[in-house]
């Protein structure tokens, strides 16, 4: 059993518990624990405009709108196998700050069962893609995920398995579940996953639902006090960069509140969640996702940042003066091509934001938080107006504890399954595994 001491967590009034990182002065041993391996997944929807992401495809045709699943070869000049990460695309083009850092993953594949509709399965199926044959309760190749399957591994010495987190708020449910979830238990048994940053955070640190009691830190303060005179000079300023940080979380979902009682005064004809500004609400999910890993209460987690093939506009609050749809503009690259990569390089600056946020972090043995975790960027298609189940965009950030390459760009042969890089994620999480879905072996140009 896990155990929660008062090492653990700051205690304060109306059953507020503020969980916290590992600190030498409290510890019970002068030998640092050996970090935790995590495992996070940044899942863009809707694919990418491939003439900004992928290299050598800067000057290909613009895809016409298609329904249908295609597969489609592309001559980009590129040498199967491992180089150095130098050039970046102009999508790729924020991964800059953390080049050394992440690995850059092109031409693998997702099975595509055909019958069942393009954008559900490519969500749904993104941590799964069970084989052909494998599932004959549904229409969609999908089974219990990724991200559960090593959290029945690693999962039970963590106050929560797994976190699910999604930024798609809206209650204009147009479409069905399929669309909206990457995580699942099994086959028809979906992990619902948390969309509302305040009941994330109450999950998190144990508040009671009462609107008195809103900010956590402020409930445990006195406890804080208390425990930061007991403190090494290092632990103190450690703890106060937490403490801080979780401070500012509450001030964001203030700001996110107070935007929601905005809008809800005035008449708009898109659903009012569709008016949240994108990056305030990535982020701040974002920020909830680390906090956790940070301090233990799980080692595995998912971040949706939107649905596939919802129509609903949304906020991008820094590139357009009104909502945008990006579904809709996926399926007319040749008119919204300017947006859509716009929309694509915004993307990536929240996945570069987690990932010097985890950077940042310190842990017991000097590392970084990103240095014990495999923090993977991508998306279910490879092209949204082609709806292409190849050539998938993947970025996989962090080294798992030193057993990932980095720095690095891998281009793969044709035919290489997405559940390749699935089993490899699995067995450096510590997993046994020979096999996962229609993976035929692990990546092995990525292992150390």
């Amino acid at each position: 059993m896990f155990e929660i001491n008062r090492r653990t967590f700051l205690r304060g009034a109306a059953g507020a518990t503020l969980a916290l990182p590992w600190m030498e002065s409290l510890a019970h041993s002068e030998v640092p624990p050996k970090p935790a391996r995590r495992l996070a997944v940044f899942y863009v929807p809707i694919g990418v405009v491939r003439r900004g992401f992928f290299p050598g495809e800067q000057d290909a045709a613009i895809p016409k709108f298609t329904s249908s699943q295609e597969e489609i070869t592309r001559e980009t000049g590129l040498q199967v196998g491992m180089r150095p990460l130098q050039e970046l695309t102009p999508t790729q083009q924020p991964l800059e700050a953390v080049k050394q850092k992440v690995t850059l993953i092109t031409g693998m594949d997702r099975f595509y069962k055909h019958g069942s509709d393009v954008h559900a399965q490519c969500a749904s199926c993104f941590l799964s893609s069970a084989t052909a044959h494998a599932v004959k309760s549904s229409v969609y190749p999908l089974s219990r995920t990724l991200d559960h399957i090593i959290a029945d591994h690693v999962g039970e010495k963590t106050p929560f398995r797994t976190l699910e987190l999604s930024c798609n708020s809206h209650h204009d449910n147009k479409e069905s579940i399929y669309f909206d979830n990457i995580s699942w238990y099994g086959t028809g048994h979906v992990a619902p996953s948390i969309r509302d940053p305040r009941k994330v955070y109450r999950r998190m640190f144990g508040t009671q639902e009462n609107q008195a009691y809103r900010d956590i830190t402020g409930l445990v303060l006195e406890d804080a006090r208390s425990l930061n005179r007991r403190l090494g000079r290092a632990d103190r300023e450690k703890f106060a960069e937490y403490f801080d940080g979780i401070r500012t979380i509450e001030e964001q979902m203030d700001k996110l509140d107070q935007i929601k009682n905005e809008i809800g005064k005035a008449s708009v004809k898109e659903p009012d969640n569709s008016q949240l500004p994108r990056g305030q609400y990535i982020r701040l999910m974002g920020d909830l996702m680390v906090a956790a890993l940070q301090v233990g209460l799980t080692n595995v987690a998912t971040l949706m940042i939107g649905p596939e093939r919802w129509d609903t506009p949304m906020r991008y609050e820094s590139l357009f003066d009104k909502p945008m749809s990006h579904h809709q503009m996926s399926h007319n690259q040749n008119k919204f091509m300017k947006e859509l990569l716009q929309v694509d390089r915004f993307h990536m600056e929240q996945f570069v934001y987690l990932v010097q946020k985890m950077d940042g972090i310190r842990e017991a043995n000097g590392t970084t938080l990103l240095d014990n975790t495999i923090f993977t960027y991508g998306s279910g298609l490879g092209d949204g107006a082609t709806h292409q189940y190849t050539d998938l965009p993947i970025v996989v950030a962090g080294s798992g504890g030193g057993q990932l390459k980095t720095g690095q760009h891998l281009h793969c042969s044709d035919g290489t399954a997405l559940a390749n890089l699935w089993l490899t994620h699995a067995q450096v999480m510590g997993l046994k595994l020979k096999r996962f879905a229609d993976s035929t072996g692990p990546v092995q140009q990525l292992l150390t």
